[in-house]
């Protein structure tokens, strides 16, 4: 592993070095920082353009020019705007900050429902679920960005606050709403006859409960998880995650994700106090996080068995989404003060913050959440087409594998079958795509952002290159390229983790 390190940072430094020199002449040439004055009608003119000549060094060869600024780069300086004498490096803290909350909320939903739904979607090849998904995939994967972010500005943004002044749901689009919802679950669900019949009906009640209990509690004026809802969303996780990885047979799995259930409960009240004492202190959340998997993953420990393994990993993430659950629970305690400051409109379409809004930690994360429900939706739903696409495709490969049927022939039951030798070979492709695609949105959602006006870090690169400024565009493409050589050997190192076969240092 060492070895393999060293050989492809050895290599990735010299292919940097080069990328960086050919994109410098390139962007020299492609930008004018002298166009502006060429234009002008100033009787010094003349003198204007000598000025800036010397300051820029545009009379130095550009070559030369590169050495100087690399030599800079490597003792820690970007350089400086000139039009608006900003910090380079400021700048690019800036954007990448605001790109990678972007990126993270977006890749993780897009992967979760792309690749889920992507594999039932091959479980269930040539069903009406199936026909449905490959309708949708298709569809979203031809929607231009742009134009799916202007309709969710429309629908999401304007709608959704217009609805808020009186948010009431008539019955009859709930139970329209309910009718499709259970449709669905039963189509992916599948079955016999009769246990499509039960899905269905479970799936549909089950929606009709949750609009009733936000109709009749006013939730959407004073929207909350509490401990009631928190017991049954937690409940429902345990059973679900014990059922696929584990097999409700497994009842050391399913104990200890009910468990982890019940301790999450009864830290949901000690942990009001803990959350109003945080301030402005993301590492805090992020240690609670890494704490919280933790404690599931010992939960799963202490109570053994011979797969004690999957019971810890059952724990770990029942415990996960608990802490999720907490944390989102405790945001929207903050909704009421914060729906009054944005004037009961709430969803923003640009930018990503608000201005002198004030408030406490938890105000500030509920801003910068709300800042992200538009752009996010926009690269989840594109991403969610690929995903799809990608999974399906590549699980139905898996499945008519020699190694799958010689299971089924020993008979194995069909969820560990799917879920163990298949799931995993089946992430194989997607170790390749994922960090590669994580890379290109790190570089800048560019049509994303400047719809919604994120000041991220595509708007840096492009703002920077009308302008003319060739350090911040320099330090944008160092960014990226450096990020792209890392992609590619974390590709490498998770597609050995995956698959046995490779071997790094062979």
């Amino acid at each position: 592993m060492l070895n393999f390190l060293l050989r492809r940072l050895a290599a990735g430094v010299v292919t940097l070095f080069v990328a960086l020199f050919i994109m410098y002449i390139l962007v020299d040439a492609a930008i004018d920082p002298l166009a502006d004055l060429v234009e002008s009608t100033a009787p010094n003119k003349e003198q204007l353009i000598a000025q800036r000549t010397a300051e820029l060094n545009l009379d130095t060869n550009v070559v030369i020019r590169f050495f100087w600024w690399i030599g800079d780069v490597v003792t820690g300086d970007l350089g400086e705007a000139w039009r608006s004498g900003q910090d380079v490096s400021g700048l690019l803290t800036r954007a990448i900050g605001s790109t990678l909350e972007l990126v993270a909320a977006a890749t993780v939903l897009s992967l979760l429902v792309g690749v889920t739904v992507g594999i039932v979607s091959a479980l269930r090849q040539y069903s009406a679920f199936d026909y449905v998904i490959i309708f949708l995939s298709f569809l979203l994967y031809s929607l231009p960005s742009f134009w799916v972010a202007v309709l969710l500005k429309q629908w999401g943004a304007i709608g959704f606050n217009d609805f808020l002044r009186d948010p009431v749901i008539g019955w009859g689009v709930v139970v329209a709403l309910s009718l499709v919802v259970g449709l669905l679950w039963s189509l992916a669900v599948g079955g016999s006859a009769r246990r499509r019949v039960q899905v269905f009906a479970i799936a549909a009640a089950a929606n009709v409960a949750l609009f009733a209990y936000i109709q009749l509690t006013g939730w959407w004026d004073r929207p909350q998880i509490g401990p009631v809802l928190l017991a049954l969303l937690g409940a429902g996780t345990a059973f679900a995650v014990a059922g696929v990885f584990a097999g409700l047979h497994n009842r050391r799995a399913l104990y200890t994700g009910l468990t982890v259930v019940v301790l999450g409960v009864v830290l949901y009240f000690p942990m009001q106090v803990v959350f109003d004492s945080i301030d402005e202190s993301h590492l805090l959340i992020a240690g609670l996080a890494l704490l919280t998997v933790g404690v599931g993953y010992l939960v799963g420990r202490l109570f053994g068995g011979p797969d004690w393994r999957t019971s810890a990993r059952t724990g770990a993430a029942v415990a996960l989404v608990m802490g999720t659950l907490i944390f989102i629970d405790q945001v929207m305690q903050v909704w009421g003060p914060y729906f009054q400051a944005l004037s009961g409109r709430p969803i923003p379409t640009f930018g990503d913050r608000t201005p002198n809004l004030g408030g406490n930690y938890w105000v500030q994360v509920l801003d910068s959440y709300t800042h992200l429900v538009l752009p996010t939706a926009t690269l989840v739903l594109i991403a969610f087409a690929s995903y799809t696409r990608y999974s399906r495709s590549s699980m139905l490969e898996v499945l008519n594998q020699d190694y799958i049927r010689t299971a089924r022939a020993k008979g194995l039951p069909e969820r560990l079958v799917v879920v163990r030798h298949g799931f995993r070979n089946a992430l194989i492709p997607l170790a390749t795509i994922v960090p590669i695609d994580v890379i290109t949105l790190l570089g800048g959602a560019v049509i994303t952002e400047n719809v919604f006006a994120r000041p991220g870090m595509g708007q840096l690169f492009v703002r920077s290159l009308m302008d003319a400024e060739q350090a911040p565009v320099m330090a944008y493409l160092i960014v990226v390229a450096t990020l792209a050589i890392i992609a590619n050997i974390v590709a490498d190192i998770v597609y050995a983790a995956i698959d046995p076969r490779i071997r790094l240092d062979a």
